[in-house]
């Protein structure tokens, strides 16, 4: 597992980043278990967003800015704010030029005022509930938390409570002016590992960014059926299946999609293998491997009926059969911090469901080697 990066929180005098110890060889326990009931961390850096809420804020349009467009120079100003959220303002007469209400796309001439009021409206209505948050790293921008399987992120029509959103919520009442409660990026109920959740709006535009420019580094652990004898890359579009809405599949029309993998470890009828998104489509991995005629192990939805390796012992048997989810964990993330611009760079242990599979798969092929030898 890679080294973990995570920067120093910052204080009330703007105390630089550091690198933290590295938290790879970390018992899971040490990692800090949060409820609301812990100690709130300091948001004295970011609290101006959420405080300023409804409050006129004011800046002057730079003269080499001459020509450009109003929305774009606006972004510039205040970069804490998306530009399609800043664009609604304009239209809505929130954001003035010279005291005018302008259309996003009319040119300014340099020098004019600017005048914001920032209404943020609340974007997530859910819940909060008290629910643990294994925490890798946080500070006043950011969370980077280690998500269990079975925990869906988004509340839903089958799932309206019990989710991650509900615990970030509790964790950070804030998070609701936020889109999405801050969460850039999702993990399936069922795969498990490291996300990032942003806890301002200039945090969130900018990790949305670095996801959009595959800035962001993402690898996962998978376990999959078949022996394979080399890594490589899959790269074949993905999109909705035309029957099953379910499920994704690969298809000509559909958005370009692109996975990097390669061997971790062989066993006699599976392969971990470490995988790392080019691109960040629903269910990629998994569809990719599945087109691949290799499905992750355990798959409900792509991984078919259970295949038993010939001459599988009991404790074989009953590791593949007792393994109820796809075998996949989201191991590595690693980004640059959107205010301090230092990399950040977090591993989550591999959980111990998937730590018992592999061991019973190594034991499995030492025995079948051995017998081999004979």
């Amino acid at each position: 597992m890679g080294e973990v990066w995570a920067l120093k929180a910052r204080s009330a005098d703007n105390t630089s980043p550091r690198k933290a110890a590295p938290l790879t060889h970390h018992n899971p326990t040490d990692r800090r278990r949060m409820r609301s009931s812990d100690t709130q961390p300091d948001r004295t850096q970011s609290e101006p967003e959420v405080a300023a809420d409804d409050a006129a804020r004011s800046a002057r349009v730079p003269e080499a800015s001459a020509g450009r467009r109003f929305d774009a120079v606006l972004a510039e100003l205040f970069p804490e704010f998306s530009r399609s959220r800043l664009a609604e303002w304009i239209k809505s007469g929130d954001a003035l030029l010279d005291g005018a209400q302008v259309r996003p796309r009319d040119a300014v001439r340099g020098g004019e005022a600017v005048t914001l009021v920032a209404v943020l409206d609340t974007q997530t209505h859910a819940l909060p509930e008290d629910i643990p948050i294994d925490v890798l790293y946080e500070d006043s921008e950011v969370f980077v938390l280690d998500k269990p399987a079975g925990l869906v992120v988004h509340p839903g029509a089958g799932n309206p409570a019990g989710t991650l959103v509900n615990a970030l919520l509790f964790r950070d009442p804030g998070l609701s002016a936020l889109p999405r409660a801050g969460i850039v990026h999702r993990l399936d109920k069922d795969t498990s590992g490291v996300m990032v959740v942003a806890r301002t709006l200039q945090a969130h535009a900018a990790l949305v960014s670095q996801l959009s420019s595959r800035d962001v580094h993402r690898q996962y652990l998978a376990i999959v059926v078949g022996a394979l004898v080399s890594g490589g890359t899959a790269n074949a579009a993905i999109d909705r299946h035309p029957r099953d809405r379910l499920k994704m599949t690969v298809r000509e029309d559909g958005r370009d999609a692109v996975t990097h993998y390669r061997l971790r470890e062989r066993f006699r009828a599976h392969t971990a293998l470490e995988c790392r998104l080019e691109t960040g489509r629903t269910h990629q991995i998994r569809v990719h491997m599945a087109h691949l005629k290799h499905p992750i192990l355990g798959d409900p939805l792509y991984g078919g009926p259970l295949k038993l390796p010939k001459a599988a012992n009991e404790a074989l048997i009953d590791a593949l059969r007792g393994f109820k989810r796809q075998a996949l964990h989201a191991e590595t993330l690693e980004f640059t911090h959107p205010i301090s611009g230092e990399p950040v760079r977090c591993s989550a242990p591999i959980p111990a469901d998937m730590q018992h599979l592999l061991r019973v798969l190594r034991e499995d092929s030492a025995a079948h080697a051995e017998v081999a030898r004979r």
